[in-house]
């Protein structure tokens, strides 16, 4: 059964899957769709053209779906927020809407938003994801699966995050950092220490895989190669598994350049 409290605005063209609950002072406008078994907190406000999935936990005050503080929207333009399955969205987060037609930000399954973060226009969030409180993430940044980031980390737009990569707490991502590596500010500067080996096993990554990591981060930040160099070296020297391979595919697709 769906809960609204009496205290609650509800638009009467949203629409609330079973099992929604909304809680005191909340507000839900007319083009939201939030998914069955999803709660709503108390002051929270879902805006906009927006999609929640199912079981979500949307906590106290928290804010998605409003107008993009993007200065090149317009008014009247049509964008979405997206949010999938399981998803945790912590007090005062903000989650904003695309800036041109038809753009999305998007959160996926089983992450968790933790408090004061903010998603501007156009992020995308894998799933699995974690934000720890107050990461900042300015348009068009991508967080691929499993990334994670420390609290009051800022990242620079269109930066991306890659896959099982963890960035450390009070970062500036101003480039983008590499799948599979743990990276931390180091004299002011985000540097790749080595690969997330403690993330990597809790997730059941095999030991060889691990193994081959460590001499990719040897070759790319050890060795004095140019990045040229080192790349060759990776893909000719070290055991080419699925990450192997994705390691190196991302470094040449990177437009902004990796940490």
């Amino acid at each position: 059964m769906t809960t609204v409290h009496p205290s609650a605005m509800v638009d009467s063209n949203a629409q609330l899957g079973d099992g929604v609950t909304v809680g005191p002072y909340a507000t839900i406008g007319a083009n939201v769709k939030i998914g069955a078994g999803t709660t709503v907190g108390q002051g929270a406000i879902i805006d906009g053209h927006t999609t929640i999935g199912e079981q979500c936990q949307i906590f106290p005050y928290a804010l998605i779906g409003m107008k993009t503080q993007d200065l090149k929207y317009k008014d009247g333009s049509v964008s979405y927020v997206e949010i999938g399955n399981r998803t945790v969205i912590r007090e005062f987060a903000t989650v904003h809407l695309g800036t041109a037609d038809g753009e999305k930000t998007i959160i996926g399954d089983d992450c968790l938003f933790m408090a004061y973060c903010h998603a501007a226009h156009g992020v995308i969030l894998g799933n699995h994801v974690i934000c720890s409180n107050s990461v900042q993430l300015a348009g068009d940044v991508h967080l691929h699966d499993w990334a994670i980031v420390g609290g009051c980390s800022a990242s620079h737009q269109f930066c991306s995050v890659g896959k099982h990569a963890m960035v450390g707490g009070m970062c500036k991502i101003r480039q983008d950092v590499p799948p599979y590596m743990l990276c931390d500010q180091v004299q002011g500067e985000l540097r790749a220490i080595g690969p997330n080996v403690v993330g990597l096993t809790r997730r059941g990554f095999q030991k060889d895989v691990i193994r081959a990591l460590k001499e990719a981060y040897r070759f790319i930040y050890r060795e004095g190669l140019n990045r040229s160099q080192a790349l060759e070296r990776v893909e000719n020297d070290v055991e080419q598994f699925d990450e192997i391979k994705e390691l190196v595919a991302f470094y040449r697709h990177s437009t902004r350049g990796v940490c």
